[in-house]
């Protein structure tokens, strides 16, 4: 039996021109969209179906030319050209065109025109275009480009199903585009003479790429397949080009330029006068470098500050569930490791972590109104000249920016970078970024600490927020410039971005951005958090007997006589009192002997100069694999000393019990302070405590190295930064 093989469509188009959207509208998926560049940095594959057929979708990065400068586009020109392992050469190509930028976009069509692959041209955005005064002739422009063109505005989901019929039309009947732009004489002896050279397994076009791309990605494979004599021969035909009046590369840009406004001419109408929109006096506020650098960091606070209290309700909502499930394992089984196993490590060690998923769900949302409005691009332009004095560019701020979520999609969002050196000093500086899974940390000693339940003003929750954060912001560029005046020294690149158009973010794409990340944390909940909290129950739980017996057997041994007392009525309060200290000195003793006690007592003398003691010092450590475990860890090791922490809400109740707790050496010091909770905090915002960041940056650079030098100067840069926190504040008076 012959197997069919479902045709394969490429999307192909310039950044920000509505790929993934127009993806998302033809393959029913819903892959993230950003209104700014360089939001698809991998390929996406999905499902097509028109009538009874069906077809490959593939959404591919934003490229302007087939000329690749940086890996993403280096994806996309590989499908192109058929030269990606497992995936065939696509049997059609879409290259999506904003309609209000005509003459640009059509450059990167004329290069496809030259694969021989049948060509759509969806012409997005036509709204767009309307709105300023353009006028175009859809069918003329067809005739004029030889290839079907279908208008659309895919936002709105308008001209979807007929660029699907034009889709199936060429399929139905594949047709080679005309070849564009014709090349000098010159030239095309050129082409023809490097043919000849490199023998038929060489296709013309690629031959053609080779020789305008100097310096770019298809000389360095063909130098590197066919040798330093290839090289030269291409040196010599680039020599005579010069001397002929046709000097490489910049004979490409005028010969297509020159045919697309003919092409253009009698089909585009444009206004006289550009009109001046009120976008553009915004743009004059939010791109200048005093009034832009206020509203941003205006934007910033009040984010912070909607973080901190917004989530208020439904986080007390959860933590009184966790509490009451926890309760309910406790009352149905009898005491035992199978019931610690469940109430303490699994119900409040990760409960204490879903706990904060409504913060997560804020900054998603805030984050998706900030790219869906287009205000992502203007910062990075406004932070351009921040990032140049640090031998960076603007194309940085975003990777950076993406970080503040997750630093996993912040790091491979620097595949828009198109210089190595830039682009792995991005790399290095991304975790630096305060990410969703530090905040359950934030707004754990935050909210214990520096409250207004705490006699502290209203705006400093907020304002700490934001310092926490601002610490990522300030650091990045100065270990970047650090970075580039040694291992990665070179020269800072021109940045170059296209700023997109404002619009109304969409309630519906906001909605389901932020309902898929706060389902992705509860996903990590469910999964590394689980295993990494289970262990942590394991190394706390055992040794689980000690001098006198099992320390659950006396534990449940005095809550029987406790309950035994209350409910008899009894006023004996020093009694009860007394019982309840044995308590807290039985869960003591068992912290203290257990596996991880053990180890966190070994490494106190370390911690020490941070202001903390081993119980702190051994939460730090059983973050390493995932920083959201320090909150399920503080509640399993402090909660010992509680007798009633499955009554109240988790996040008030660890808060009460942190600022009681004491410090072993001095009972009657207290062991978390102002500068103590600051410490913690710094400590997390700057250490690298996520085995998927460090995955992810041995993917980008292949190699063990990154990965390695960027866990060792966090985490000794933590280090230095809680030491002096803990040491300024104590001086300060803390």
């Amino acid at each position: 039996m012959t197997l069919v093989r479902t045709p394969t469509i490429a999307l192909v188009g310039n950044p920000n021109t509505g790929k993934t959207t127009l993806f998302n509208a033809l393959a029913g998926m819903r892959q993230r969209v950003g209104n700014y560049p360089g939001v698809t940095v991998e390929i996406k594959k999905g499902k097509l179906r028109h009538g009874d057929q069906t077809f490959e979708i593939i959404d591919l990065p934003g490229t302007y030319s087939l000329a690749p400068r940086s890996p993403d586009e280096l994806l996309a020109v590989e499908l192109v050209l058929g030269r990606r392992p497992g995936d065939s050469r696509p049997d059609a190509v879409v290259t999506i065109v904003d309609a209000s930028n005509l003459d640009r976009n059509l450059f990167l069509t004329t290069q496809v025109m030259e694969l021989g692959v049948p060509v759509i041209v969806a012409l997005n955005m036509m709204d767009v275009a309307a709105a300023q005064g353009l006028a175009i002739d859809v069918e003329r422009l067809s005739r004029n480009l030889g290839v079907p063109v279908a208008p659309l505005q895919a936002n709105k989901g308008k001209g979807i199903e007929e660029l699907k019929e034009a889709i199936s039309q060429t399929l139905e009947n594949p047709v080679s585009p005309p070849t564009g732009p014709e090349f000098p004489e010159a030239f095309e002896r050129e082409v023809a003479g490097l043919c000849a050279i490199l023998g038929d397994d060489v296709s013309p076009f690629l031959v053609r790429r080779l020789l305008l791309d100097v310096g770019g990605q298809m000389e360095r494979f063909l130098g590197e397949r066919s040798g330093a004599r290839v090289q030269d021969h291409v040196r010599a035909a680039r020599k005579r080009l010069n001397e002929a009046g046709c000097p490489v590369p910049g004979i490409e840009a005028r010969i297509r330029y020159g045919w697309i406004r003919r092409a253009t001419a009698d089909c585009l109408r444009r206004p006289q006068v550009r009109p001046v929109a009120w976008t553009d006096r915004l743009d004059r506020i939010l791109t200048h470098k005093v009034w832009g650098s206020a509203v941003f960091l205006a934007i910033m606070f009040i984010v912070f500050e909607a973080i901190f209290f917004w989530a208020r309700p439904l986080m007390d909502l959860i933590g009184a569930g966790q509490g009451s499930v926890g309760a309910w394992i406790e009352d149905s089984m009898t005491a035992g490791p199978l019931r610690s196993l469940l109430a303490n490590g699994v119900i409040r060690g990760v409960g204490n972590v879903l706990a904060f998923v409504p913060q997560i769900l804020i900054l998603f949302a805030f984050i998706a109104i900030l790219e869906d409005c287009g205000y992502m691009a203007r910062a990075a332009y406004l932070m351009d000249r921040i990032m140049a004095r640090c031998g960076l560019n603007g194309k940085s701020f975003i990777p950076l920016l993406s970080s503040v979520a997750c630093a996993v999609p912040g790091i491979m969002a620097a595949r828009v970078i198109e210089n190595r050196r830039d682009r792995l000093a991005t790399i290095l500086v991304a975790p630096l970024m305060s990410c969703s899974a530090r905040l359950p940390v934030y707004l754990l000693l935050v909210g214990a600490f520096l409250s207004p339940e705490h006699g502290f003003p209203v705006w400093v929750p907020g304002l700490t927020l934001f310092g926490m954060y601002a610490i990522g912001f300030i650091l990045a560029p100065l270990i970047a410039l650090c970075l580039k005046r040694s291992l990665l020294r070179g020269e800072t690149p021109v940045f170059v971005m296209e700023m997109p158009l404002y619009k109304v973010p969409s309630v519906r794409l906001v909605l389901h951005r932020a309902l898929e990340s706060g389902w992705m944390f509860v996903r990590r909940a469910g999964t590394i958090i689980l295993a990494t909290m289970i262990l942590v129950w394991a190394l706390l739980y055992f040794p689980a007997n000690g001098p006198s017996g099992s320390y659950e057997a006396q534990i449940e041994a005095l809550n029987v006589r406790i309950n035994a007392l209350e409910s008899s009525g009894a006023t004996d309060k020093a009694t009860l009192v007394e019982l309840k200290q044995s308590i807290k000195r039985t869960r003591s003793e068992w912290l203290g002997r257990s596996c991880l006690g053990r180890i966190g007592k070994a490494l106190e003398p370390a911690v020490t100069p941070l202001g903390w003691d081993w119980r702190i010092g051994m939460s730090a450590l059983a973050s390493f694999p995932a920083r959201e475990v320090m909150v399920g860890t503080l509640g399993l090791v402090f909660s010992q000393g509680s007798g009633d922490s499955q009554d109240a809400e988790f996040r008030a109740e660890l808060g009460h019990t942190l600022r009681q707790a004491v410090r072993e050496s001095a009972p009657s010091e207290p062991l978390f302070t102002v500068p103590v909770a600051l410490s913690v905090m710094v400590f997390f915002a700057l250490c690298c405590q996520c085995a998927s960041t460090l995955a992810v940056i041995r993917r980008e650079t292949n190699s063990w190295i990154w990965p390695g030098f960027t866990f060792t100067y966090m985490t000794a840069l933590a280090y230095l930064g809680a030491w002096a926190t803990y040491q300024v504040g104590t001086l300060l008076g803390g």
